[in-house]
């Protein structure tokens, strides 16, 4: 199976799930489908809906959680953009959302779209659909991931190494946490979805930790050596910022060569599912690979 084929699927979900009635705060609804309806890579609905499938699940029942999870990050991005934060004016090659609606309603618009996210799993036809225990089980691996353990405690790390040298070690728990633990949780989603057992989980455990850490690490690379018109955001914001990265560490050439190891131990670590797991294969070589 392609996993593009998902993406029309995750978008009319999505579109669905948007609220679209004309209130007081149509402005605030604006601003979150303004942010989560721009495309992307949709790489962690993806993960969702193949680790779904692949442990035996229904990819359609699993479909409203892997919409919760782009609702996460996609709130992480209007909040990581803002001034306080990352103060980045462009996304996806276009104004930032704090640039488009204000700082205070993207503020909002990322609420709305954290809180919109768990009551779209909990949701009496979500709980009906897949059953309230792994419907539970899957929001619990969202949130922890979410979290002051997850990506928000990564993002703080971040924030107070602006402007110092810290090790590799204190980056890659940055990283596992800010990037990774998200891509982790929709691995672990799309297993309890389905009801998986220990093997397939491990598989799917070790494959997501791999191509989560691979992910940021040509990001790095990309900032250093990408096109800021394909990415769609600013290059060079890295060195500008005196931020540590893998390629400030390692250097250009050693950065690539982790990818690539990165990358074979995915691809091995998909072996208990034979080929059904070629899909995910050419995904995690597409992500090292990618250009934007």
């Amino acid at each position: 199976m392609k996993l593009d084929t998902y993406l029309p699927m995750i978008e009319q979900k999505l579109e669905e799930l948007l609220p679209k009635e004309h209130c007081r705060y149509e402005r605030l609804i604006e601003a979150m489908r303004y942010s989560l309806l721009d495309g992307g890579k949709r790489v962690r609905p993806t993960l969702v809906l193949e680790f779904c499938r692949l442990c035996g699940g229904d990819v359609q029942a699993a479909l409203p959680f892997a919409c919760a999870v782009e609702m996460i990050h996609t709130y992480s991005l209007i909040h990581d953009d803002l001034p306080c934060m990352d103060n980045d004016d462009l996304r996806r090659g276009k104004p930032s959302n704090h640039k488009a609606y204000g700082e205070d309603t993207a503020l909002l618009a990322g609420d709305g779209l954290l809180t919109l996210a768990f009551a779209t799993m909990l949701s009496p036809e979500s709980l009906a659909t897949v059953g309230a225990g792994r419907a539970a089980e899957a929001a619990f691996q969202l949130a922890s991931a979410a979290g002051i353990h997850g990506m928000v405690g990564g993002q703080e790390i971040d924030l107070r190494s602006e402007g110092k040298a810290i090790s590799l070690e204190t980056l890659q728990e940055m990283d596992e946490k800010k990037t990774g633990a998200l891509i982790l949780a929709s691995a672990r989603m799309g297993c309890a979805l389905a009801g998986a057992d220990e093997r397939q989980r491990d598989a799917a455990e070790h494959y997501a930790r791999a191509i989560g850490l691979a992910f940021q690490i040509v990001d790095d690379i990309l900032d250093v050596e990408g096109d800021a018109a394909t990415l769609g955001k600013a290059t060079g914001s890295d060195a500008e910022n005196q931020k540590s990265t893998y390629v400030s560490l390692l250097g250009l050439e050693t950065a690539k060569q982790r990818v690539k190891e990165l990358t074979h131990t995915a691809v091995r670590a998909l072996e208990p599912f034979g080929e059904e797991g070629k899909a995910l294969a050419d995904f995690a070589k597409s992500l090292a690979s990618r250009r934007s």
